[in-house]
């Protein structure tokens, strides 16, 4: 059974699928044809519940699941809707290499499958996440893609998902744009109800508490249309416990990423004036 918040997310996935799709110069409506079966795919719901099984029980972190993954799908998205008003192009549009479209298709592909490795263990996980989403991956193109005209297509958005999963955690480098906003958008889920459940069952002290505890200090956290750069990320908490999550966690994701100098980042507790970092 999903939950109430993975069927929130989901409907709020679709909404935005639809209004990639709007937005596009081709029209193309393959993100929705894959949100939609993303969302519903049998496999990919075990490998993402299991993930949450291994991450919160046996190891005592935060979120990996459905939601979260779901969650860095929707941050991807809206970033990437930020940057198309901008006028910016994607990785694959200025190597001429794919189009605006095929850059959504690998973003959502990543963004879904990012934190499998996690149904392993924590240590290179973004490895393992390859791994295991390789053939999901030739499977869910070659349904929404088929026949040999459309193979080339299938290998570039292969290939751009695979640099998101296996760039997210930011220890190796990466090149294109799109995995950059992947890298971003999984540090930018930090809201304190990604820590709820690890800080409800916790009852004494491990060693990733101080991230379920900054996590759980954070309020908000809002992707907009910056000022001084295309996108502005804030995030607002109720402690301070909460900057150990933006500097230790956030901020170095964004210095690993080719999209950083298109981000804005501020930062602070409520009722108090915002930090800009970037």
């Amino acid at each position: 059974m999903k939950s109430p918040k993975e069927l929130s997310v989901n409907e709020k996935l679709v909404a935005l699928a639809k209004e990639i799709v709007e937005i596009s110069q081709d029209k193309d409506d393959l993100p929705l044809r894959l949100m939609n079966i993303l969302i519903d795919d049998e496999e990919i719901q075990a490998v993402q519940d299991y993930a949450n099984t291994v991450s919160i029980l046996r190891l005592g972190f935060n979120d990996h699941g459905p939601v979260h993954m779901r969650t860095v799908c929707r941050n991807c998205l809206k970033m990437l809707k930020i940057l198309k008003g901008a006028g910016i192009k994607t990785s694959l549009e200025n190597e001429q290499a794919g189009t605006f479209t095929d850059s959504v298709a690998g973003i959502i592909l990543a963004s879904f499958m990012h934190d499998f490795g996690m149904t392993i263990g924590r240590q290179d996980h973004e490895l393992y996440s390859g791994i295991l989403a390789y053939d999901i991956i030739n499977k869910t193109l070659e349904e929404v893609l088929p026949g040999s005209k459309n193979l080339k297509r299938r290998i570039v958005i292969r290939s751009l998902a695979m640099e998101g999963i296996l760039g997210h955690m930011g220890t190796r480098r990466i090149h294109s744009l799109e995995a950059g906003l992947i890298l971003v958008a999984d540090g930018c889920d930090m809201t304190k109800g990604r820590a709820r459940i690890p800080m409800e069952l916790s009852k004494s002290p491990t060693v990733g508490d101080i991230h379920k505890y900054s996590a759980n200090s954070i309020e908000r956290v809002k992707i907009l249309t910056g000022q001084e750069k295309p996108i502005r990320i804030e995030v607002h908490m109720s402690a301070e416990v909460g900057f150990f999550q933006i500097e230790e966690v956030l901020l170095q994701k964004i210095n690993s990423s080719p999209a950083k100098n298109l981000i804005e980042l501020y930062a602070g507790v409520d009722g108090q004036d915002l930090k800009k970092y970037l």
